[in-house]
This record gives C-alpha cells, sequence and structure tokens, in this order.
C-alpha cells in the first residue's frame, strides 16, 4: 500500500480527533506504520477542528502539515455548504475520495460543494445512526464505517479492535454496530473523470 494521508473536519466535541486516533492504532495492529495528530482553532466546544492520519506499509519519515489528502472526512453536517467548501476541498487529489456526514444523496452534496467530477463523494447519515446505535451524536466511527466502505483500507477486525481500545465494554460495542451500519448504508456518487498520471 502507498502512502495514504487523511484529512477530517468537524467541531470540537464530535470526536475528530479520537476517530484519527483509533484509524491510526488500528492501521497499527493491521502491521502498518501511522500518524494520528490533531490542529485546532478556538479551543472550545464547537470550535472547528481538523485531524490527520498517514498510514504507509513503511515507516514514515514525514512529520509536517497534510496538504495533498488522497481522502477528506466530514463529520459536521453544518460544513457541507458553499462557504466552506474551498477548505473542505483544498487539495484533494484527483481520484481522492470525499466522505460526508449527510443525509444528502452524494450526487446532491458534490453539486452543493462545487467538487469536482474526478473524486468520489460518498455520504451517510452518520448522526442519526450514531444517535440510534450508541445514543449519542457522536458520528466519528460512523465515518470510519463510511471509509471502509469507501476504500478497504483495513480489514474491519483491526478497527473494532481500535474502537474497543478507545471505548471498553459495552460503548465500544454500540460503536462497532454503528461502524458496521454505515458500512452498509454508505451512498456513493463516483469519480467520472480521474487524471492518470
Amino acid at each position: 500500500m502507498p502512502l495514504i494521508e487523511i484529512r477530517w473536519h468537524g467541531r470540537g466535541g464530535q470526536g475528530v480527533w479520537s476517530g484519527s486516533a483509533v484509524l491510526a492504532y488500528s492501521a497499527i495492529k493491521a502491521g502498518k506504520y501511522a500518524q494520528s495528530f490533531p490542529q485546532f482553532g478556538p479551543e472550545r466546544l464547537g470550535g472547528p477542528v481538523t485531524a490527520y492520519n498517514r498510514i504507509d506499509d513503511k515507516p514514515i519519515v514525514d512529520r509536517g502539515p497534510i496538504y495533498e489528502p488522497d481522502i477528506v472526512i466530514v463529520i459536521d453536517p453544518s460544513l457541507l455548504k458553499p462557504r466552506y467548501a474551498s477548505s473542505i476541498l483544498s487539495g484533494l487529489k484527483s481520484g481522492g475520495y470525499l466522505l460526508v456526514n449527510s443525509d444528502k444523496d452524494p450526487a446532491e452534496v458534490r453539486r452543493d460543494l462545487n467538487a469536482p467530477e474526478n473524486i468520489s463523494v460518498w455520504s451517510v447519515d452518520a448522526t442519526s445512526i450514531a444517535l440510534e446505535e450508541i445514543g449519542r451524536a457522536s458520528p466519528n466511527t460512523t465515518m470510519l464505517g463510511v471509509l471502509l466502505a469507501a476504500t478497504n483500507l483495513l480489514p474491519t477486525e483491526y478497527l473494532e479492535q481500535g474502537i474497543l481500545w478507545r471505548w471498553p465494554g459495552s460503548v465500544g460495542e454500540k460503536n462497532i454496530n454503528a461502524l458496521k451500519r454505515a458500512m452498509k448504508e454508505a451512498r456513493v456518487d463516483p469519480a467520472k473523470e480521474v487524471v492518470k498520471v
């Protein structure tokens, strides 16, 4: 597997950094090398938050920011507005993935953000799934389910281990249920044009 770089977008309190940390832990358990690091705006509940992952089969030397992600994950549907589109789509590579928490069809999300035709747009109503399966509007593990549906980045069992590492017991099991449900319910508007380099 070549180096995969991921950028997460959300707001404080939604579990952006926790989702990123679970993904890194899971990748390491699967025998990969991984990084997880956050970037905070105003440090308050509801403030903008981004987090990042790097995953590779070989040691990762780069410790700097990620400017050209392969995958962008948006866990807050309020960010899926034209005024945020430039920051959400910034640097997203041709052939990449935009994974969003939305009850809208992914083709509608693409139109709303004016997202290019050379990326795949995936959506799932992660907030509703989290409320029903976990009992709170924390859609980070649900969005990890969309990541697996879109990319097969890691076997599901390693994400389950990561979730139970972060949330042991029944809370972890509820999060695993949310992850599996999101894998089934995720919808895609595939890339229509992929630029080969």
